[in-house]
């Protein structure tokens, strides 16, 4: 499949052997590399910073030990492995030349990126369940969503995650590379070994399937706001809380499908368009998607006081001035 780029002068060069020396950079291409090293780098910041604040809260303070919580941990470490991993291996790749290296690592970071792509679409899918369970069916939630059923979730999400990544890198390990540039060799390495429909599993399905849950939550939502009023006053405090919960955890997939939708319908389309979208184009769309990863703990943040609270006290040092794990959050 790959061998229609043979014919396009812009995005196709001879294979570089290994014994062969890269030109010396001139200097727009330098200034390139730092520019882009400085950005990539302020981005891996961001991202790291605001996920280990999300990720110490939920494991330090007590009171944010529930399912849903656990299962917001599971998305901040895919997270944070983006930019702990994904964002620097990107950024060598881009500034450097590895000859023949160069296309085995890229397949080791396209199954990382690969992996912890699925992983958080896999994630936002059993946090729709929860919510699904909280808001539409809150006498059956601590039965149906307990610990072990979110263990069993998280365990699932992540190992088919990483058959995902692994299997489509070692699909493609023999086949040859005609394309210059990592990200359009990883475009064309994920439509070559999952095709269409792949596409449509890992990405477009999932997304219908939320889109269903939560429209299902807003319905019932609805319902209980007219009703409340006949309520006692701690059943509709807590109806509020769930349907704060939900219209939050709402916010950060909407926020997901933003960054990435533009991403999967480019490499939709791709083929319908005879392969003739430019590649900047489709790096720009991919890097949009990994800015995700820095926007949800904002979301937390913005939206959830507990989460303004745990973030203040882990910033300000407070809880290495004591036991304060017990802390009264909301």
């Amino acid at each position: 499949m790959s061998k229609f780029f043979m014919n396009r002068a812009d995005v196709v060069e001879d294979k570089p052997k290994c014994n062969e020396s890269s030109n010396v950079p001139d200097i727009t291409a330098v200034t390139t590399s730092y520019l882009l090293c400085i950005c990539v780098g302020s981005l891996s910041v961001l991202i790291m910073c605001g996920n280990l604040l999300v990720i110490i809260s939920i494991i330090y303070f007590k009171q944010l030990h529930t399912p849903t919580n656990y299962l917001i941990l599971s998305l901040a470490v895919a997270d944070l492995l983006v930019g702990v991993v994904v964002l620097p291996f990107s950024v060598i790749l881009s500034v450097g030349s590895y000859g023949c290296l160069e296309d085995y690592l890229c397949k080791v970071r396209g199954s990382f990126d690969l992996l912890l792509c699925t992983s958080s679409i896999l994630n936002l899918c059993f946090i729709s369940v929860d919510r699904y369970y909280a808001v539409c069916q809150p006498l059956r939630y601590r039965i149906k969503i307990n610990v072990r059923v979110v263990v069993i979730m998280i365990l699932v999400s992540w190992t088919i995650s990483a058959v995902t990544g692994i299997g489509v890198t070692v699909v493609g390990l023999n086949q040859e590379q005609y394309i210059s540039g990592c990200a359009l060799i990883q475009t064309t390495r994920f439509l070559e070994t999952t095709t269409t429909t792949g596409v449509v599993f890992v990405f477009y399905l999932p997304a219908i399937i939320m889109s269903t849950i939560y429209l299902k939550i807003l319905m019932v939502a609805r319902r209980q706001a007219h009703s409340i009023q006949n309520t006692t006053k701690t059943e509709a405090t807590v109806s509020k809380t769930e349907r704060k919960a939900t219209k939050t955890l709402a916010i950060v997939m909407g926020v997901f499908f933003m960054c990435w939708t533009p991403f999967f319908l480019c490499i939709t389309f791709l083929p319908l368009s005879n392969y003739t979208i430019p590649v900047p184009v489709i790096e720009t769309f991919k890097w949009l998607g990994w800015s995700n990863s820095m926007l949800n703990p904002c979301v937390y943040a913005f939206f959830y006081s507990w989460f303004r609270s745990a973030f203040r006290m882990i910033i300000t040092a407070k809880i290495f001035q004591g036991d304060f794990s017990n802390s009264k959050l909301f």
